[in-house]
């Protein structure tokens, strides 16, 4: 997969965010987007041929590891990485769609199509909503998933056709927990960022119609 299009959708929502939303756009892009690609990918690449449990029989070790790891952990990760992201579509498709009336009508409407406030404003903070929304989602769902934020180095196995319990073993546990925990941080990180920036862009909007009312009550 090429990740050459979620680089530029970045770049093009960091021009109309605010200072909060560029250090969100860099912690997605250097913390998980390079973390991803340069190293947490190649860590799993192989997670299923190093599956190995202590038995021969036809079909247990696969049938044990669809039941530790239901879905990839990197694509797991891939999937949140691109849903986080796409709320982002929302703010870049309504700056456009403001550039695209001012050309229609040929004059100035708006101080800059790029300026958050009115509509993009809502829109803006609905972005900004999914992504708190959609990393929280993510987050309970690997927890769900795989039982808490750890990688066991060995896990028992008793599900048909195994005959019995085995034990299954699961290779570099240390170093994929190390980057579970990693990506964990970050996805919080962002979580906090994202909430920073709503609040800020909420605190500042009611101060300026506050100052607003208050200027129409003294003239």
């Amino acid at each position: 997969m090429s990740w050459g299009f979620l680089r530029d959708l970045l770049s093009g929502v960091n021009k109309y965010s605010t200072g909060i939303g560029r250090i969100w756009v860099a912690v997605v892009f250097i913390f998980r987007l390079l973390v991803y690609v340069v190293a947490a990918e190649n860590i799993w690449k192989y997670e299923h041929d190093e599956f190995e449990c202590n038995i021969k029989q036809p079909g247990c070790e696969n049938v044990c590891f669809d039941h530790f790891f239901p879905v990839s952990h990197i694509r797991l990760w891939a999937l949140q990485l691109i849903m986080v992201s796409t709320p982002s579509l929302l703010v870049v498709f309504h700056v456009a769609y403001r550039e695209n009336r001012e050309k229609h009508h040929k004059r100035r409407l708006y101080r800059s199509p790029g300026d958050i406030d009115g509509g993009l404003l809502c829109t803006y903070l609905t972005s900004l909503i999914l992504k708190t929304g959609l990393e929280i989602v993510f987050l309970v769902l690997f927890y769900k998933l795989y039982n808490g934020f750890k990688v066991p180095r060995v896990v028992k196995c008793d599900i048909s056709p195994c005959p019995n319990t085995v034990d299954c073993f699961i290779s570099k546990p240390t170093e994929k927990m190390i980057f579970l925990y990693f990506l964990v941080a970050t996805s919080c990180l962002c979580i906090v960022l994202n909430l920073s920036e709503l609040s800020y862009l909420v605190f500042k909007h009611s101060i300026k119609c506050y100052l607003k009312r208050y200027i129409k009550r003294c003239q």
